[in-house]
Formats: structure tokens, C-alpha cells, sequence
């Protein structure tokens, strides 16, 4: 008997807290609606950075998948020789594949690329070289030295576009660390907006809340209806937020992808499906942290803490 009305009190305490909450968000529309739109904002700004992120991170693995180097091996390299290397190369970290391209293969491709040009050459001058590609871009130069050491005196030459991958690597890592940064200051910049928003209520209820103290109302307990309001507005801006990036992002894609640029760089483009999930998890995780600080600054005047 005693559990029940226990859990009946405590059934109704979250039904106050909860209810006092979604009140506060709706009686005080003015500030509340401010605080809204100014945490779309900082949200949707973090959005563009956050799919572009995505989306460099997504053609840097198809860079990945891609790009690698061409390991020529000199002419008249003897065949258990070659085998051996190309055993080895395939036994090193950070190897995605390895594809031996013989002699005549070789020549093949380049009479198709320069095409007249190649007229009277041979393969018989050409060399034999292994096509490599790296899982990771970050490994070129060190997977390069171990070929070197594989290799030995057999080594003619390592192509590699060593410039291309050392830019792409910096626009990333630059794109991440300017997205953090963002992050950071756009947060701070929502925290403070939810606070100034919530100190408006908390003020009007000033009275009210000497009275709760005075009664023996706990802080939590005043504390709670404050912090359901402000995880209210930062869970509204968030889906509010999400919305319009979804609506954005699905119409620019599919022009994009028709633009002669990136159909000439073979470019492709995270769907918003597949990032809808991480971008969701994010957006509330950011709404309810944002809302439940920002809350409780607003309430340290009014409330021993």
C-alpha cells in the first residue's frame, strides 16, 4: 500500500514538473519564440558545416578507395622476383589492394590514352609494376618507404599523388577542426540565449518561488519545471532545424550531382537518409544538454546552489 502511494506521489510530482514546463514554453511566447529561432539558427549553421563534414569525409574514402600508387618495378626483374614483392607489398598495413599490371597490360594503356602518339612503340621496354591502393591516405609516405625497403635495387620508380592527397588530408582535417570550433561557440552563444529566455520566467515567478522555498520546496523541485522548459526549446529548435536542413540538403543534391564538374570528378554525395540518424542523435543530444545548462544558470540567483 505504502509503494503504491509512493509511486502515485511520484507519478504526479513528474506529471507537475512536466506540465509546469510545456506551461512556462507556451505563456511566455514572445521570449520563447526569440529563443527558438536564434537556436535554429546557431543549429542550422552547425548543420551546413556538419553535412559538409560528412560529405568531405565521404569523398576523402572514395579518394581512399582510389588513390594509391604505381609501383614500376626495372625491366628484366625476374618473375619468382616480381612474386616475391608482390607477396610482400600485400603483407603491409594499410594495403587496401594490390594489382600486378604486366608489361604488355601497361603499354595497353597508355597506347589507349595517347593513342596515335604510341604508334611504333613496344611493351618489350615497358616495365612490370604492382597498382597499389591504401585504406588509409595518411599511410602514403610510410607505405612507400616499406616499398622502397621491399623493393630494393628491383625498384625503378614509385608514382604517387603524393600533392593530391597531402591537400585533400588538409581540407579535411581543416573542416573538422573549423567545425568543432563552430561548435563550441554556438553552444555557448544558445546556452546564454536559453538562459536570458528562462531568467524572464523565473523572474515573473519570483514571488512564487520565495514561497515554494519557504514551504520547504526542495531546489530540485523548483529547479525542474525550468529545466523541462529549456529542453523543450532546445528539442523544438532541433527538430525545427533538422527539417529544413533535410528540405535543403534533398533539393540541392540531385543538382549537384547533374553539374558537368562533379560528373567529370566522378563525385558522389552522402544521402541525407544515411546521415539522418547521427544528425538526429546530435541535434537532441545538443537541445537537451544546451536546454538543461542554460536552465539551470538562469535559476543560480533565485536558488542556493
Amino acid at each position: 500500500m505504502i509503494k503504491k502511494v509512493g509511486m502515485t506521489v511520484k507519478h504526479n510530482v513528474i506529471s507537475y514538473l512536466i506540465g509546469e514546463g510545456f506551461r512556462n514554453v507556451f505563456k511566455n511566447k514572445k521570449p520563447t519564440i526569440s529563443a527558438i529561432t536564434v537556436m535554429i539558427l546557431c543549429m542550422l549553421i552547425f548543420g551546413v558545416f556538419f553535412v559538409l563534414g560528412e560529405n568531405i569525409s565521404h569523398i576523402m574514402q572514395n579518394v581512399e578507395d582510389a588513390q594509391g600508387m604505381q609501383v614500376y618495378l626495372k625491366v628484366g626483374t625476374k618473375e619468382d622476383r616480381m612474386k616475391e614483392i608482390g607477396d610482400k607489398i600485400k603483407a603491409i598495413d594499410g594495403i587496401n589492394h594490390v594489382e600486378f599490371v604486366s608489361k604488355e597490360d601497361g603499354f595497353n594503356e597508355i597506347k589507349e590514352s595517347w593513342r596515335g602518339a604510341a604508334e611504333g612503340l613496344t611493351s618489350e621496354f615497358m616495365p612490370d609494376s604492382y597498382r597499389v591502393t591504401l585504406s588509409k591516405l595518411e599511410l602514403n609516405e610510410q607505405i612507400q618507404e616499406q616499398i622502397k625497403e621491399i623493393t630494393g635495387s628491383d625498384l625503378d620508380e614509385i608514382r604517387s599523388s603524393n600533392e593530391t592527397i597531402s591537400i585533400i588530408m588538409n581540407i579535411g582535417n581543416g573542416i573538422r577542426i573549423f567545425t568543432f570550433g563552430l561548435l563550441i561557440i554556438l553552444i555557448l552563444f544558445a546556452i546564454v540565449i536559453i538562459s536570458n529566455t528562462i531568467k524572464l520566467t523565473v523572474h515573473a515567478r519570483r514571488k512564487e518561488i520565495s514561497i515554494m522555498k519557504y514551504v520547504g520546496a526542495t531546489n530540485s523541485f523548483i529547479r525542474g519545471p525550468f529545466i523541462v522548459e529549456g529542453i523543450l526549446i532546445g528539442v523544438i529548435s532541433a527538430m525545427i532545424a533538422i527539417l529544413i536542413i533535410g528540405l535543403i540538403y534533398t533539393g540541392m543534391i540531385p543538382n549537384l550531382e547533374q553539374s558537368a564538374v562533379v560528373k567529370e570528378l566522378e563525385i558522389t554525395f552522402v544521402t541525407f537518409t544515411n546521415m539522418f540518424q547521427l544528425l538526429i542523435i546530435v541535434y537532441v543530444m545538443l537541445g537537451i544538454g544546451i536546454g538543461v545548462i542554460g536552465s539551470s544558470i538562469s535559476m543560480r540567483k533565485y536558488l542556493e546552489v
